[in-house]
């Protein structure tokens, strides 16, 4: 692609080699790679040389299902961009903070965990819609569990013992983030994403292949990892006034083949269903509704909700609302337009070469993206009285999330739902 001379670069370590225990230390080794130094620099002379030479160095995780594979796609990214000019500090740069990081300082490493621990602290009412979605993928596949190890309340919970283990068991700690650098850069199982224009890359490739070469690779084994699957209801307890309502399950699991008619069916549930009956009459400040293909995973969130019973209830008469549904042609063809807004978004080069990667690592392919274009187009009120049906199903088998106040959620206890186990 036309990048205008710039190079955007992304190392894609495969996560599978940590051991299940060394999970929640991936945040934290991500962050003592960009904030510890090197044993050549300091962390102050390391950061100033990142940004003096580079457009930025920033370090993430991938977690995604594969569909009908039996393995996430889990992955440690790390992504830069830079001038071709700067390509060379660019590689020096990285090559030094995989295999010099400074992760022996015990000060500075204090400060990471004590940073990390506030900043999920200070985060948890403002994004309660994203730990309600953490928490409820985390009782559902095995990439939900692992997003919940590294973002979600159980990372919370483990950076809180962290700080404590810095203090009193630093060589345990220290010898964890060794094991993790180990699993994550000397893995073989890498995958490199380039996104360049095709003359430059003809400078770059020669410089990109000595960088690799310079790269331990060890025999690290894929580890089989075995999460706890909760399937229960859960209520976690906050001091806020208001709610953040989940609700989801599985539709494979269900019976449920994918179709691209269920995109055209979650714009209609989310921006007339839900905005009507969960926002602007409930009070709440959004609702969401979100299916992933890979994983059939399908969702249901509120943000920073009034209400908890009576979402839920929304929640479960969105079944009945499609099997009778009615809508316009142009109706129809507002909600094929939004579908296909999404799935097409436009995007800057960067963007297209992430979300190249991201397809290459959960196994879609552009004949697929086709197909569900054509589905998209092609859907009629059919598919969602049919859509229906299957969310009937959902309301039987789905599993609850709920974020709010504790006298909130004790007084949910007095509903005639399945109770809530409050943490």
């Amino acid at each position: 692609l036309l990048t205008n001379g710039i190079l955007y670069l992304t190392l894609a370590f495969d996560l599978t080699g940590d051991a299940q225990d060394l999970l929640p230390y991936v945040p934290f080794f991500s962050r003592a790679l960009l904030e510890m130094g090197t044993t050549h620099e300091s962390y102050v002379k390391f950061s100033q040389r990142i940004d003096r030479k580079t457009g930025g160095i920033g370090a993430s995780t991938y977690l995604s299902e594969r569909f009908g594979q039996p393995e996430p796609a889990a992955r440690f990214l790390l992504s830069a961009k830079a001038t071709v000019a700067q390509v060379p500090d660019l590689l020096a740069i990285l090559r030094e903070m995989l295999l010099a990081v400074n992760l022996d300082d015990r000060d500075r490493f204090r400060q990471i965990a004590l940073k990390t621990k506030a900043r999920f602290e200070s985060s948890l009412i403002p994004s309660g819609h994203a730990y309600v979605r953490n928490r409820l993928h985390a009782g559902l596949t095995t990439a939900g569990w692992v997003e919940e190890q590294l973002e979600g309340i159980d990372g919370l919970f483990f950076a809180r013992r962290l700080v404590d283990q810095v203090e009193n068991e630093w060589p345990t700690v220290l010898a964890s983030l060794q094991a993790v650098r180990h699993a994550l850069v000397e893995s073989r199982n890498r995958v490199v994403n380039v996104t360049l224009d095709g003359t430059h890359w003809a400078t770059v490739e020669p410089q990109l292949v000595a960088f690799l070469r310079d790269l331990p690779a060890a025999s690290v084994q894929p580890t089989r990892w075995a999460p706890l699957l909760h399937s229960n209801d859960e209520g976690l307890a906050i001091p806020a006034q208001v709610n953040y309502v989940g609700k989801g399950g599985n539709l494979y699991s269900l019976g449920y083949t994918y179709h691209g008619s269920i995109h055209v069916i979650n714009n209609f549930i989310r921006t007339s269903w839900l905005w009507d009956k969960v926002r602007a009459e409930g009070g709440a400040y959004g609702a969401f509704v979100s299916f992933g293909k890979q994983s059939g995973l399908y969702t249901f969130l509120s943000y920073r909700d009034p209400n908890l019973a009576r979402t839920l209830h929304v929640y479960d008469q969105t079944a009945a609302l499609l099997r009778q549904i009615e809508l316009s042609p142009d109706e129809l063809t507002k909600n094929v337009i939004g579908a296909i807004g999404d799935i097409d978004a436009y995007q800057l080069p960067d963007a297209k070469g992430r979300s190249s990667l991201i397809r290459f690592l959960i196994g879609e392919t552009e004949e697929r993206r086709q197909q569900m274009r054509d589905e998209v187009l092609s859907t009629t009120l059919d598919h969602f009285r049919q859509f229906g049906d299957v969310l009937a199903a959902l309301n039987q088998q789905a599993r609850v999330v709920v974020m709010g106040a504790a006298d909130v959620l004790a007084s949910h206890q007095e509903q005639p739902r399945k109770q809530l186990d409050l943490l």
